[in-house]
């Protein structure tokens, strides 16, 4: 009787722990999808890609190819797939440029929901976004010096992915939009709570030990505390959106050291959702060697120089620059 008591209230918590997360991170991200709507119905992102025209050639891309990348990231991979397939009709790319394309997307897309839910768990805004952006574009060229030197994946793009643009979000009402989104933040709500659930079950299996000890060798190598392995496999597996609120609450707890959060959230920014994201990139052209591979290799080396440099700077540098307290 008393074991049914224990459990009840421990779900009761976990339900009223999740209720009140999922609320932090709705203030984040209602905002955010109503400010990117109005500049869809003004149709202004369009003049938010001009900046990146000559940023496209650097990387052996069409300038048209800014509109795709400014739509992943001011909106969202599926919105971004959407002008994609509107453009590639009259500015035909190769799959080497296809597979560049798609991995600048997958290490900088979302960012509004994305960067704030890093601020809210500690880490500086302005690094990360700096960090992010920069890091895209540098993969970016790395691929396109490779794809170009070796003669690879030059052959005409292969999209299997093609939803109906009569549907697409540039074209869906407000009351529909509005509805969609509205299963949105359900989802995420039960997403939450099912995250809570297995971090509980986790934990009373000893599995997030278990866990700890099989990333602690490659987290030990890259210089990131073990604490931090359990919320690094969230935002690996599920992605920032979906893992904000497990992450906004792990670095509130203060069970994570703050540069542990900021060196994870630091590596997430780089490498999260590997399923999900990357198997949409691959359905719309992407191919895997620069989607998972380079970007993976890409991302342990990044965060292994960022986490020596930081660590020979001084304290009061991290605090101002790179990390903080969560809010």
């Amino acid at each position: 009787m008393h074991e049914d008591t224990s459990s009840s209230n421990a779900l009761i918590l976990l339900f009223r722990d999740a209720l009140k997360l999922s609320f932090d991170l709705f203030k984040i991200i209602v905002p955010v999808v109503i400010a990117v709507k109005i500049l869809q119905e003004l149709d202004l992102i369009r003049y938010l890609a001009i900046p990146l025209n000559p940023f496209m050639r650097v990387v052996g891309l069409p300038a048209e190819m800014g509109l795709v990348w400014a739509t992943a990231m001011l909106n969202n991979l599926y919105s971004a797939i959407i002008v994609l397939l509107s453009l590639v009709k009259d500015t035909p790319i190769t799959t080497a440029q296809a597979t560049v394309l798609c991995t600048i997307m997958l290490v900088a897309h979302t960012l509004p929901i994305e960067l704030k839910i890093a601020q809210t768990s500690g880490p500086r805004l302005m690094f990360q976004a700096i960090f992010r952006l920069g890091s895209a574009l540098l993969l970016g060229w790395f691929l396109h010096v490779f794809y170009s030197c070796s003669g690879l994946l030059h052959q005409p793009i292969n999209i299997l992915f093609k939803p109906n643009l009569e549907s697409s979000p540039q074209n869906e009402p407000w009351a529909a939009w509005a509805a969609g989104e509205a299963q949105n933040l359900l989802f995420i709500f039960f997403i939450i709570l099912g995250l809570f659930l297995l971090m509980h079950v986790l934990k009373k299996l000893r599995i997030i030990d278990a866990m700890n000890r099989l990333l602690r060798p490659v987290l030990k190598l890259m210089g990131i505390g073990p604490r931090a392995s359990a919320v690094t496999v969230i935002g690996l597996t599920l992605g920032i959106s979906y893992g904000g609120g497990l992450i906004i609450h792990e670095a509130r707890t203060g069970h994570i050291p703050k540069k542990d959060v900021f060196y994870s959230l630091t590596f997430m920014g780089l490498s999260h959702a590997l399923v999900e994201d990357t198997l949409l990139m691959f359905m719309v052209g992407g191919h895997l060697s620069g989607l998972l591979l380079a970007r993976l290799a890409f991302t342990l080396v990044a965060v292994t120089l960022i986490v020596k440099v930081s660590a020979r700077l001084p304290e009061t540098f991290g605090n101002k620059f790179l990390w903080g307290d969560p809010r």
